[in-house]
């Protein structure tokens, strides 16, 4: 089942309409969540960030309890015994063609939500990838149904035999992975990538920063080289649904000695114990 526009539907009869400008020009964003035993981690903090997303694209949200319908949506599907994967998505509806917005946009929101295997914690392992990231676009730090430079990142790195991607911004720095945020690990402090570098602000990366603190690690938010990758401790990579997973090589050179790292491990175990797994 799926809730669509205020009510749950069959998928087979889920019904998009044609002109709605998120199928056709990627108008529109979303949020992409884990739940456990009914309960979707960090829900507020993602409806929070698609309102601010919403606000700054002109799209108005529907007038819906998007927690009821996120709890009506696991429990139709059977999954508030276990673990499930969620994903909102928004878009600004039907539209005339062209480019304008309409004046008075009839937005379409979809909720879909299917069973998930539990975080794994395998390590990853990377490349660089030739598409960059263009911090400069307001998109950079929006998560909207444009997701094409992060596919043609993915679809690089499954090519040359790697786990994932990293996308350097248009100045060459570090911003992120093609769904994740990263962290760098030097002794007892983590670096990562100011939202500036074209970083999405990221549900999971927020969370680590502010276990951080617990745990007496020291967070820089800081512009990094792609060189700064070799004389790091540690690295890993966050987002809501992979959580936190090590990252133990990039262009097929070890980071450190090639394995997950104590403060990686740490993170994870203090994370896993915050969000109930």
């Amino acid at each position: 089942m799926i809730f669509l526009n205020g009510r749950l539907v069959a998928k087979d009869q889920a019904r998009i309409d044609p002109a709605d400008r998120g199928l056709l020009l990627g108008d529109g964003l979303f949020e992409t969540l884990r739940s456990e035993g009914g309960r979707a981690a960090g829900l507020a903090a993602h409806l929070e960030r698609l309102g601010r997303g919403a606000e700054l694209l002109g799209i108005p949200i529907p007038e819906i309890d998007l927690a009821a319908a996120v709890a009506e949506t696991l429990a139709a599907n059977d999954l508030t015994g276990c673990a499930a994967a969620l994903r909102i998505t928004l878009t600004r509806g039907p539209g005339p063609r062209g480019l304008v917005p309409p004046i008075e946009p009839h937005p379409t929101l979809m909720i879909v939500a299917v069973a998930s295997a539990p975080p794994s914690d395998a390590p990853l392992r990377a490349v660089i990838a030739a598409t960059r990231r263009n911090e400069q676009s307001p998109l950079a730090q929006l998560k909207t149904l444009n997701y094409l430079d992060n596919v043609l990142a993915k679809s690089e790195a499954e090519a040359r035999g790697a786990d994932d991607a990293l996308l350097l911004n248009t100045a060459g720095r570090l911003a992120c992975a093609s769904a994740a945020n990263l962290f760098l690990v030097r002794g007892r402090r983590l670096l990562t990538p100011p939202t500036g570098e074209g970083v999405l602000p990221g549900i999971t990366r927020a969370e680590v920063i502010a276990l951080a603190a617990d745990l007496e690690l020291a967070v820089t938010e800081t512009p990094l080289e792609p060189d700064q990758l070799r004389s790091a401790d540690e690295a890993f990579l966050t987002n809501s649904l992979m959580q936190i997973r090590p990252l133990v090589a990039v262009n097929d050179r070890p980071l450190a000695d090639g394995t997950a790292g104590p403060v990686t491990q740490q993170l994870q175990e203090a994370y896993r114990a915050a969000v109930g797994r």
